[in-house]
């Protein structure tokens, strides 16, 4: 093996050398258990906690893109051969290496995206509780006798795709590296990450471990480069069995369209524009800090951030009130000082995006009640340059305002206030996206009336983004669709091939089938 990703020099007392630091010499895709540098276009990648270059790589090119997927063809014969008992062995011990390089995994996801540590780790932790999660499915993974007439014994099995390629995003490069390759890896396909090419170093070395962990070569392989050739070229080959997609809604259906054009069956997850209704006989405690974790954790760069904020009116200013407080006691900072809690905007055209949108939700008459200026400690530092955002929150947005549909995937929270149950719920579902949302009420059959009523994939009821690997997760409309996780998750990795055996031998001519 050669190219490790170990980011030596990062540490979490020295910010300064985490942004001076390059990639190891020859950094690219990882293809057939190896490292292999890229012959395509020169990628720079700039800190978002500085706006400062840092490092350097090349796309893979052409002639990487053929070598990748025959590798990847060639992994998955050999993955499939093993039995469901073997691979579980391997995938639990893919989560015993990476919890062994827990704090490294961090540290460099940390330092590629200018993500707080602390979310990082966290991050790192949900990985192995994915590994750990579909192992425990990878010899569960069975067919049904299936009675007909006549005398058969009719039976499926559930046979692997293949390569399943996923694409990922820049906003949890890690987390959606692991979420997007245990399920398949336990349905024995090969799996292709294509991570952002903003983003890649943290999937590269996810997969090197998994090697290192007994995965033969070939059946994890990373990807890495642009979207318009490395990507395009990934979603219309036929040798992909299926692809996901976790990203923009105008991107997705590009994919999607690009994909089924060669006959490759998708899953998209894309945006959202999550609601979060507060109802007068909430825990109001609970619900400010809900509602301040739901948009602001990850600087609001998460598909199911409660962008749209829905305050029963007869406590609206004493809820904004309570929002604004605690917002404007939140710590941006050093993404390696573990009491920061929101980092920038990852990308530069991502910053410009949040910046207009804010604008707009002002000019169509949304009150600016927090995000005003940035602390002296950015300010007055190297990070002085970085893409931050203050947190946001934006009163008075009405039907007619941006804010109200569009997403914008920032730390920007737009709140307004309701009358009716009803009214709650029709401005809940005054949206093209279907992903998630939440209620705060202490009436249990409310909870559970607006929790059916709201057209969204995953619904809280007193919480907020709480997943589980086991707990399916997708959307409805603009959101996508398929499941990402969950026990049946496994069906869509999976497809079934039916078996006929006659039990009887009549001399009978064979039935015509006519179809």
């Amino acid at each position: 093996m050669t190219n490790t990703i170990t980011p030596t020099a990062f540490t979490t007392q020295n910010t300064g050398a985490i942004f001076n630091t390059t990639f190891p010499t020859g950094f690219g895709s990882f293809i057939d258990g190896r490292v292999e540098k890229g012959s395509g276009s020169s990628i720079m990648l700039t800190a978002a906690a500085t706006g400062k270059p840092f490092a350097q790589y090349s796309d893979l090119g052409d002639e990487g893109i053929n070598s990748l997927l025959e590798s990847s063809s060639r992994g998955a014969q050999t993955w499939m051969a093993l039995d469901g008992f073997e691979r579980a062995n391997i995938l639990r011990n893919i989560a015993l290496v990476v919890e062994k390089h827990h704090e490294e995994l961090a540290v460099l996801e940390s330092a590629t995206t200018s993500k707080p540590i602390r979310d990082a780790r966290a991050e790192v932790s949900k990985v192995v509780e994915m590994f750990n999660y579909y192992s425990g499915w990878a010899d569960k993974i069975m067919g049904q006798t299936i009675p007909v007439p006549g005398n058969w014994h009719t039976y499926t099995e559930r046979v692997p795709w293949g390569v399943v390629v996923a694409i990922t995003p820049w906003n949890a490069p890690i987390f959606t590296a692991g979420w997007n390759s245990a399920a398949p890896l336990a349905a024995g396909n090969s799996v292709i990450v294509k991570p952002s090419e903003f983003t890649p170093a943290s999937t590269v070395r996810l997969a090197q471990l998994a090697h290192e962990a007994g995965l033969p070569d070939g059946v994890f392989n990373v990807a890495v480069g642009l979207g318009n050739t490395v990507g395009a070229s990934l979603s219309t080959d036929s040798r992909v069995g299926k692809l996901s997609f976790i990203g923009s809604v105008p991107t997705g259906r590009k994919v999607a369209v690009a994909a089924a054009g060669k006959g490759i069956p998708t899953v998209l997850e894309l945006g959202g524009k999550s609601a979060n209704i507060v109802f007068a006989d909430a825990d109001l405690d609970r619900a400010v800090d809900g509602a301040i974790a739901a948009i602001f954790s990850n600087a609001g760069q998460s598909c199911v951030a409660g962008s749209r904020l829905l305050i029963e009116r007869s406590i609206h200013d004493e809820f904004i009130e309570r929002v604004a407080d605690k917002t404007n006691r939140l710590k941006l900072g050093d993404p390696f000082d573990p009491a920061t809690e929101v980092g920038p905007i990852f990308t530069k055209p991502q910053y410009e995006t949040v910046n207009s949108l804010i604008r707009s939700g002002i000019e169509y008459g949304g009150q600016k009640v927090t995000g005003e200026l940035l602390p002296d400690s950015l300010k007055n530092s190297e990070l002085s340059g970085g893409h931050w955002i203050m947190p946001t929150l934006i009163d008075g947005i009405h039907s007619d305002n941006p804010l109200e549909t569009t997403e914008v995937f920032g730390p920007v929270v737009g709140a307004d206030s309701f009358e009716t149950e009803t009214e709650a719920i029709t401005r809940a579902n005054r949206t093209d996206f279907g992903l998630a949302g939440a209620v705060w009420t202490n009436n249990v059959s409310r909870a559970h009336h607006v929790a059916r009523s709201v057209n969204a994939g995953t619904f809280w009821i007193n919480s907020y983004k709480t997943i589980h690997v086991a707990v399916p997760f997708g959307g409805f409309g603009d959101s996508g669709h398929g499941r990402s996780s969950g026990p049946g998750v496994l069906g869509e990795y999976t497809q079934d091939k039916a078996i006929w055996v006659p039990t009887q031998a009549t001399g009978a001519p064979f039935p015509s089938l006519n179809y």
